[in-house]
């Protein structure tokens, strides 16, 4: 009777180890950027849900019912701040009747509250195109913040699920580590590009050229967020024959026509960069999307 019941008990806890590990937090982020970093420092007690894909722009997202549904069932939203999302996430969250994850609360999380924010415009007009108050919101473009968002989240990944601080911390650690092994690798591969003169489709890549030393001439657009007419980019045209760039840069998911207008044109090369997560078919985790730039970037010298 008593190897009986010891059997018995044995194939319960065997049964019980054989079931899948159930996510202890589930996570909104609005971003591909932050959905992955989210993965990486939450591991197997997160459940990460990305709002939107690469070839979106995050500027234009539509709050649609399947979004606050999402939002409604989550313990934490990672958004980027700095008015990125300001079209659509807040009213994603109002509808979402999910008091623990709006802003102010632990559960409402801003990357870009972990880096300082550069390009704040002098002034505020609408006339003057999509300006962001705060700063330039394209902070992932740049891994060093990365790095400093990594830490910020893990921070408040431990507030909003303390059970988990010890997972969370160690896998900061060892992505922490991976990370800046990485960073040595990119910065020695790009040492070429220091200098380097680029026209940019939007002010997407401001970061990126500050980290690697890359002189932005000018963005094709005339104001942010709106396509350039046919007399602004003619009289890019005649700016490049006086101050020749060397390749123009466009996120995956920017409209091509002007760039490859310019282009064509100036006779020099339109790089694409993936942008964020799952921006080209190699951009599968934050590690390759870097690596992915990086060549590309190498590629337009060439």
């Amino acid at each position: 009777m008593h190897s009986k019941l010891i059997l018995r008990l044995a194939a319960v806890v065997l049964a019980l180890l054989a079931l899948p590990a159930v996510a202890a937090l589930n996570v909104f982020a609005t971003v591909p950027e932050w959905a992955a970093l989210a993965r990486e420092i939450g591991g197997d007690r997160v459940q990460v849900f990305a709002a939107t894909n690469a070839l979106q722009d995050p500027h234009r997202i539509e709050a649609k019912p399947s979004l606050i549904a999402r939002a409604r069932s989550s313990q934490l939203v990672v958004a980027t701040g700095a008015d990125l999302e300001i079209g659509w996430l807040p009213m994603v969250l109002r509808e979402s009747g999910n008091a623990a994850i709006q802003p102010g609360q632990p559960g409402y999380f801003e990357a870009a509250g972990a880096v300082r924010l550069i390009e704040v415009p002098a002034r505020l007009d609408r006339a003057d195109g999509d300006v962001h108050p705060g700063g330039n919101p394209h902070i992932q473009t740049d891994p060093r913040n990365i790095l400093k968002v990594a830490d910020a989240l893990a921070s408040r990944m431990s507030r909003v699920d303390p059970a988990g601080a010890g997972a969370y911390s160690a896998n900061l650690a060892r992505f922490s580590e991976r990370w800046k092994a990485a960073m040595a690798r990119w910065e020695q591969a790009a040492a070429p590009l220091r200098g380097v003169p680029v026209w940019v489709q939007h002010r997407s890549f401001a970061y990126m050229a500050d980290w690697l030393g890359i002189k932005e001439l000018g963005a094709l657009e005339a104001k942010p967020g709106v396509e350039p007419g046919s007399s602004h980019l003619a009289g890019l045209l005649e700016r490049q024959k006086a101050t020749p760039a060397r390749m123009i840069l466009r996120a995956a998911y920017s409209r091509p026509t002007a760039s490859d207008w310019l282009g064509d044109r100036a006779g020099i090369p339109v790089v694409v960069l993936p942008f964020t997560v799952g921006g080209s078919p190699t951009a599968a985790d934050l590690v390759s999307l870097f690596d992915d730039t990086v060549q590309r970037l190498l590629g337009g010298l060439r």
